[in-house]
């Protein structure tokens, strides 16, 4: 029973990995540029989210598997298959978790001050330097939100590693993909231990998140509070 749990955690975390570094560059783009067809590019940013996993899993098995484009291009040049394998599980979480973490990331850099951006950059800061030092920190709070979302949902994606990574114990096998075949061969016991792990998980999860959520609120009450008492004593 522990071998899918170790393997969920540590699917959801490759995959959160992706989705945090390739969701930053998208959401900050989406965020500060407009161009023609923005429109149609966010909706199919954000469809994965209302598909059903088993269209996003057929979908990634036309693309990764021997005869689709990225599957054989990667067997014919470097030997190389993704399909029935962890990190398909990996692709599989971060497509179906990416459109939480795109979310979350562009309503934070939307509400970060764009005058504070354009005074470093009149200093001669550079472009790297200013996000580093100015949006990423003021817009954290949200990326982390969403960061926290997708592992949450990483953690619980069954349809489409499916598809693409089959149920192999030791292997591809999840912790909802375990649930699944559990009860299907009639082993109740594994089941209702595995949905106990899982649901902790995910409640201990959401609930740092609401937590640090509420405490960060706080600071900022607080800090307010300070700083109007000391304009007017």
């Amino acid at each position: 029973m522990l071998e899918p749990i170790l393997l969920s955690l540590k699917v959801a975390i490759a995959a959160v990995v992706v989705v945090f570094f390739v969701g930053l560059a998208i959401a900050r783009t989406m965020a500060r540029k407009e161009f023609f067809g923005k429109n149609v590019v966010e909706s199919l940013i954000i469809l994965p989210m209302v598909l059903p996993p088993t269209v996003l899993g057929y979908g990634l098995l036309i693309l990764l598997g021997k005869r689709g484009p990225i599957g054989h291009f990667l067997l014919e040049s470097f030997d190389l298959q993704l399909v029935f394998t962890w990190w398909a599980a990996v692709i599989a979480s971060a497509v179906v978790s990416f459109p939480l973490m795109y979310q979350s990331a562009k309503a934070a850099f939307a509400g970060v001050d764009l005058t504070l951006e354009q005074a470093a950059r009149t200093l001669g800061a550079k472009e790297l330097r200013i996000f580093l030092t100015i949006t990423l920190p003021l817009a954290w709070p949200g990326i982390l939100a969403g960061l926290v979302l997708s592992f949450a949902r990483a953690l619980g994606e069954f349809g489409a590693t499916l598809m693409v990574a089959g149920n192999i114990p030791g292997k591809t096998q999840t912790i909802p993909l375990a649930i699944y075949f559990a009860v299907e061969s009639g082993d109740t016991d594994v089941a209702r231990n595995l949905v106990l792990v899982i649901t902790l998980m995910s409640f201990a999860t959401v609930f740092w998140l609401n937590w640090w959520s509420r405490r960060k609120l706080q600071v900022w009450k607080k800090g307010g509070a300070s700083h109007a008492e000391s304009e007017h004593p």
